[in-house]
């Protein structure tokens, strides 16, 4: 016997009960989407399907198996009051199981009465001791791949129906994107956890590295420069040359351990008031040797007033010099070199102008990298390995300031601007 309709809504007792299922239905589905949106921790967003998906389906338990591309078979992730390490062992197999039908064809399946059907799979019920009286099972898929199977089993109150497969097949669709994401985060941290691990054992050889080459080096120097001061002629020649290749090679352990203790945060500044002007006319001498081997034309525009800054002079100094060095070695013979310095209301703005080689406006972000160099390493001719910019970058944001290039592009010429805080 049906029941009447409502006066009020024109609807029978029966179907306001449905109505109002089907609303509860959708706002549990609505909440799915915002729990599963709202993590990327696998195990809460697995814990969270099974449990929700067997209160929406009123069913004793729900499974969800994903598949494995190496091994190419489904395994159990998660299942209701069971652990999922010892299901995980249990592979279900693709090609007899009812689990491994609904992966493979990419179709739903309710079955009823799961004990008759040659295809039910024993092994995980005989595990956790388990008796499948119905089930309920659609495929999870994301961008047009099957990535396992939703089961839902034992429906506590009649059976399995359409609408059940609907409902569980918009969970399975949310929650293959959701463990999608997840293994995402996942592999992007285990990466990036190598990669940590990667830098720190780099770091360290750079250290025992540099540590270890400046004893021997120091006695090379040592006997480089006594060679030098003892021969004459030729062999004074070779001396100096013994010189030279002994100065540059401690100039690249110099750089490495710079380097090295920037990445490290080790850097230390012995800060004093200082004349910014006197820094750059020591950082000049200091680069002197080198523009004049290029027959560079250089000029310099400072204000006479002193330009208070507070800062570590040998450090800074650094910084000025290595790109000072850049704009000589990127520059033709006989080329010309600008430095310009303003005082404004908060800091000091240096400006250093070459009319060098340039630098592709798509390398100019790059230019502070280290190792980097515009040049392809194998056929680069101005040598170098690349750490000088970025120490210079290093530590003249150590100081506060800023540091950034500018170049129209190959040919053109470049300009570092650098920025300094004054003294207060």
């Amino acid at each position: 016997m049906s029941s009447k309709p409502s006066p009020a809504t024109g609807q029978s007792a029966d179907q306001v009960v449905d109505t109002k299922q089907i609303l509860g239905q959708l706002t549990r589905l609505i909440e799915i989407s915002l729990t599963l949106n709202s993590t990327l921790d696998q195990d809460r967003i697995l814990q969270f399907i099974i449990n929700t998906a067997s209160d929406i389906l009123n069913c004793e338990a729900v499974s969800i198996l994903l598949y494995d591309d190496k091994k190419e078979e489904l395994r159990i992730a998660a299942s209701t009051d069971s652990n999922p390490e010892e299901l995980a062992k249990i592979p279900v197999p693709l090609d007899s199981s009812i689990a491994g039908t609904i992966f493979t064809e990419n179709a739903p399946q309710i079955i009823n009465n799961p004990g008759n059907n040659p295809l039910h799979f024993q092994g995980v019920d005989e595990k956790i001791q388990f008796e499948t009286r119905s089930l309920v099972g659609v495929p999870m898929q994301i961008r047009e791949k099957v990535t396992g199977v939703l089961e839902g089993l034992n429906k506590r109150d009649g059976e399995f129906t359409k609408t059940d497969v609907d409902i569980l097949s918009v969970i399975a669709s949310q929650a293959a994107v959701a463990i999608h994401n997840a293994h995402l985060m996942y592999s992007l941290q285990h990466a990036y956890e190598e990669l940590s691990q990667i830098d720190k054992i780099k770091s360290e050889f750079i250290s025992i590295a540099s540590h270890e080459l400046r004893t021997p080096l120091s006695h090379i120097l040592g006997y480089a420069h006594m060679l030098q001061e003892e021969t004459k002629g030729g062999s004074s020649v070779s001396a100096k040359r013994l010189l030279e290749s002994a100065m540059q090679l401690q100039s690249l352990v110099d750089a490495m351990t710079n380097m090295n203790l920037l990445e490290m945060g080790s850097q230390e500044l012995s800060l004093e008031k200082v004349a910014l002007q006197q820094i750059l006319v020591d950082t000049y001498k200091a680069a002197l040797e080198t523009i004049k081997a290029r027959g560079h034309k250089t000029e310099f525009d400072l204000p006479k007033p002193p330009i208070y800054i507070l800062a570590d002079s040998e450090k800074l100094e650094r910084a000025f010099l290595n790109v000072l060095n850049n704009a000589a070695r990127f520059t033709p013979v006989s080329g010309q070199i600008k430095i310009n310095v303003t005082a404004h209301e908060d800091h000091a703005h240096i400006t250093i102008t070459d009319n060098g080689i340039g630098i592709p406006k798509d390398e100019l972000e790059n230019i502070f990298d280290r190792f980097n160099q515009v040049e392809s390493h194998l056929t680069r001719a101005h040598g170098g390995m690349g750490l000088g910019l970025p120490i210079a970058k290093g530590l003249v944001e150590l100081h506060g300031g800023k540091i950034w290039a500018e170049s129209e592009g190959a040919n053109t010429g470049t300009t570092f601007q650098i920025t300094i805080p004054l003294a207060q």
